[in-house]
């Protein structure tokens, strides 16, 4: 039976791109109402978001685990409000984990190096080519004032289902091209 969990989980893994894929028009309403939930969720944020140099946006990513696990999710690169490329993200990682997830990420991009550097990687690995520092809210809907002063901060919410272990290292942020 633990074979058959295990073959079954892997096979999900190996097709989470397909999954999660999305055509444009969909992908682009998914990322609108992703933007339009995160300014809901925190004031600072929206705040943090408008003077950004750039806004990562992935609607939905999703996770799955059981010893092994694997992540994938699409979403776009917004500069001076206008979206201006499309990305995925995705990694795999083997150690304590179990369950499924879905969540949204929005990672700034605060300082216009970062961007640029960013911009011009051909697959940005988070925690490798760039530290990316995750956003701690308080009840008010203030971000910590340490998270402030890192050039990339990311924001994850809307967790859906139960997963432990969350980090973005080791995530794999390349271009893609949607139709």
């Amino acid at each position: 039976m633990k074979k058959l969990i295990c073959l079954t989980l892997v096979s999900f893994l190996f097709s989470t791109p397909s999954v999660f894929a999305a055509k444009k028009k969909v992908l682009d309403a998914k990322i609108d109402q992703a933007i339009e939930e995160f300014y809901e969720h925190t004031s600072a944020g929206k705040k943090l978001a408008e003077d950004a140099a750039g806004m990562l946006v992935f609607p939905t990513v999703g996770k799955a685990g059981f010893g092994v696990g694997g992540e994938y999710g699409e979403g776009a690169l917004f500069v001076n409000g206008k979206r201006v490329q499309y990305y995925s993200t995705a990694s795999a990682s083997i150690g304590f984990q179990i369950g499924v997830q879905s969540r949204s990420q929005i990672i700034l991009f605060l300082e216009k190096s970062a961007l640029k550097k960013f911009r011009e990687s051909d697959g940005w690995e988070v925690g490798v080519d760039g530290s990316v520092a995750i956003a701690n809210i308080g009840a008010g809907g203030e971000i910590d004032s340490k998270t402030l002063d890192e050039p990339v901060v990311a924001f994850v919410f809307g967790n859906k289902g139960l997963m432990y272990n969350l980090s973005l290292e080791g995530s794999k942020l390349t271009k893609i091209v949607k139709d």
